[in-house]
């Protein structure tokens, strides 16, 4: 299990999720969004009360799970069958973490605030944040860069391959299933209060090992970063951000996990919607 979240991780640092692909036949996020979309259509009604609207998400959840490890372990088990089938595996399993695009996201913010300019900076912080990046100053821009990597680091790129580590590619797509769940329904709005309760609370508990790892991978990266904390005195707090964003650790949401600026795992979530 080790070795295929090892191996899926070198394969998705190098190639990611092709744009051509994603074109073909979509990601395995939209596709958890679409079956998502769908039971919250059938089972989540205004009319039902509190608890009734709660309990239905938690079948929402369960049934969401038992459908991706299922998926999951039938494609393990074909994978025992036939000649190569660890390289099956480890190509089915680089679809889950999201390192190469969320580096190539991030740097577009720098790259753009270098060469383009403000607004230039603002479109591209929009692909990664769900924030109206309207008001934003250089500065600004740039935290909220560098918060979108910190969190995506740990639920795009450290979680699926902690889970797929451990369970192997069912533990990888089911949490994958749930984190997907709790970014298009685990909000307090008025329609997934209720019905968003379990997907929310249930990646809360999953995502506790890896945001635990990834505080850690952050504190050793910051360790041995060759920036000296002395040089970037009088430095323009956005010039230093940028450098800072640069040398962060890349290797995933949202919801999510982000594979061009056009289909980032969250707004591939909320586009199945």
């Amino acid at each position: 299990m080790f070795l295929l979240a090892f191996f899926s991780l070198i394969v998705e640092r190098l190639v990611g999720y092709p744009d051509w692909l994603y074109r073909a036949i979509g990601h395995p996020v939209t596709w958890i969004g679409r079956v998502i979309s769908r039971l919250d259509r059938e089972w989540n009604h205004e009319a039902q009360d509190y608890a009734t609207r709660k309990r239905m998400g938690v079948v929402t959840l369960i049934v969401l799970l038992i459908l991706a490890i299922a998926v999951s372990l039938a494609l393990q088990v074909i994978s025992w069958k036939i000649p190569a089938g660890f390289f099956l595996l480890v190509i089915l399993a680089a679809s889950l973490p999201a390192q190469k695009s969320l580096e190539t996201h991030v740097n577009a913010v720098a790259d753009a605030l270098e060469h383009e300019g403000l607004e230039a900076g603002r479109k591209a912080v929009s692909m990664i944040v769900g924030r109206d990046p309207e008001q934003l100053d250089e500065a600004a821009i740039c935290r909220a860069a560098i918060e979108s990597l910190a969190e995506n680091f740990s639920d795009g790129v450290v979680a699926p391959a902690f889970w797929t580590g451990i369970f192997g590619l069912a533990g990888g797509v089911a949490y994958k299933a749930a984190n997907t769940a709790d970014s298009m329904i685990g909000h307090r709005s008025p329609r997934h209060e209720a019905f968003g309760w379990a997907a929310a609370r249930f990646d809360d508990l999953i995502n506790l090992p890896a945001s635990r790892l990834s505080a850690l991978l952050f504190i050793l990266a910051a360790s041995s970063s060759k920036v000296p904390r002395r040089a970037m005195h009088g430095v323009p707090s956005g010039v230093m951000q940028n450098i800072t964003a640069r040398r962060m650790p890349a290797g995933r949401r949202q919801p999510w996990q982000a594979h061009s600026a056009s289909h980032s795992p969250a707004r591939a979530a909320m586009a199945a919607r």
